[in-house]
């Protein structure tokens, strides 16, 4: 059997389209087509049905999958090791974070790295979905939150620090805002979309204000603090994006509430390969020198 067919059938079964699976493997959508009827025409039945939902396993599809992922799995373990024993300090390393992090702070942490290793090419990939280290999606994460995976390895860069603003123009309507509680319905708030109502700033800013209106909701940080910086409302935003940005005024202590930690992760096998271990060096060098900024005190 193929193994680009299988990783292509369990692409698809997992993006449930054949564009989605297509940009997952870098390929083009009637390349991932063709290799569908590939395995399919091996197998001698349907392993995938188009339905409005878009592709769902068939039972055929089911029993095979566990197959595949296994097959997967050997292949990512042989690349790993294949990888884990590269000396070069040159080629490709693969990071993944969120958007604020790889904008606002990853550029300046491999200033160094790029003056030592000048061959060494950093992949920057800002998604709002987890790549996946265990599959090899990435090589490196930064994340807000602890990794979980005993194949994982990681390490604490340091912690984010929080805080609530608002334009100078949305305090001056409002006559200034309190720095306690407000009951008010006279105020609004920019704020997540449900997914991501769980987080511990957005239940903060939340019971700070609890009959404020919601006028933003979004998944991106830069568009929440373009919408505070447009008056649209009051936001709570690390303090490292921030902070210094025209127009803005921070409006709490970044110390009332609990800062969010920023964890890298790796996969094991990967840690002592010269290239990602060059990359990691210098992510906790430039991290080490943010610590005021992450704390709101720069």
């Amino acid at each position: 059997m193929d193994w680009d067919d299988v990783r292509s059938f369990l692409a698809i079964a997992r993006a449930r389209s054949l564009s989605g699976a297509a940009r997952e493997l870098g390929v083009r959508q009637s390349t991932m087509s063709r290799r569908l009827e590939a395995l399919e025409l091996r197998a001698g039945a349907r392993l995938l049905q188009r339905t409005p939902r878009g592709y769902e396993l068939t039972p055929l599809g089911e029993a095979v999958l566990g197959n595949a992922e296994r097959m997967e799995a050997e292949a990512i373990t042989v690349q790993r090791l294949v990888q884990g024993r590269d000396v070069a300090l040159s080629g490709v390393v693969r990071l993944t974070t969120v958007e604020a992090v790889a904008e606002r702070i990853v550029p300046a942490a491999l200033v160094r790295l790029q003056a030592r290793y000048p061959g060494i090419t950093v992949d920057l990939m800002s998604d709002p979905r987890s790549f996946n280290l265990s599959r090899r999606e990435a090589d490196l994460a930064i994340r807000m939150a602890r990794f979980e995976g005993k194949e994982l390895v990681s390490r604490r860069l340091g912690s984010a620090h929080m805080a609530l603003y608002a334009s100078a123009a949305y305090v001056e309507r409002h006559g200034g805002v309190p720095a306690g509680a407000c009951a008010s319905a006279d105020h609004s708030l920019v704020t997540v979309l449900d997914d991501q109502s769980h987080l511990p700033e957005t239940r903060w800013l939340e019971d700070r204000f609890p009959r404020a209106r919601r006028t933003v909701r979004t998944n991106n940080r830069n568009g929440m603090l373009a919408a505070v910086q447009a008056g649209l409302g009051v936001g709570c935003l690390p303090c490292f994006m921030a902070d210094g940005m025209p127009g803005v005024i921070r409006l709490t202590d970044p110390a009332d509430m609990p800062p969010r930690e920023v964890w890298l992760g790796v996969h094991a096998d990967l840690r002592h390969m010269p290239r990602i271990r060059a990359v990691i060096d210098a992510l906790d060098e430039g991290f080490a020198t943010m610590q005021d900024r992450l704390a709101g005190q720069g």
